[in-house]
């Protein structure tokens, strides 16, 4: 994964939206919630390479899924957020001030701190522009949290599969 090329991020991007899409989306926990798994991509981006080819294929991903699931945009727009503020997550889990990123010195605690402020943050940006409504503030409160903790287990999952600590 360190030496990723513009065309490996596109084929990347291509397996997590058909992923998404077509296995994850189908599987609904509790009867209302699907596990999100796309965000990945830019959650581990390597820190290293170009940050506005990171923005820009987020937002490509998030177009990916909006295309598929119709919701104008909304994808799109959160998983940029999070690749544009993914650098002052990591500092704020894990309590570095220098520039220099890097997964494998980190703790598990702070990995999965990141981890999960990230998705998160995702999940809270997708689903109160989604269902926003005054009334159902704590509904759609519950919702984020019990999708980003399912979710952040899905995350968990494919870092351990792909050994993500220790190879970025």
């Amino acid at each position: 994964m360190i030496s990723r090329t513009i065309f490996t991020d596109i084929l990347i991007i291509a397996f997590l939206i058909a992923f998404q899409i077509f296995v994850l989306n189908r599987i609904i926990i509790m009867g209302k919630f699907t596990p999100v798994l796309y965000p990945v991509f830019v959650i581990f981006y390597p820190f290293f390479r170009n940050k506005y080819h990171m923005l820009v294929a987020s937002f490509v991903l998030g177009l990916g899924i909006d295309a598929f699931l119709y919701t104008w945009g909304i994808n799109a727009f959160a998983t940029t957020l999070v690749a544009y503020y993914r650098s002052v997550i990591f500092r704020t889990s894990t309590e570095t001030s220098t520039d220099f990123f890097s997964f494998q010195t980190l703790q598990w605690s702070q990995f999965l701190f990141f981890i999960f402020s990230a998705i998160f943050l995702h999940q809270f940006v997708v689903q109160y522009l989604e269902f926003f409504k005054l009334t159902k503030f704590f509904e759609t409160f519950v919702n984020v949290l019990v999708t980003s903790v399912i979710s952040f287990i899905f995350m968990l999952l494919y870092a351990l599969l792909f050994k993500i600590k220790q190879k970025v």
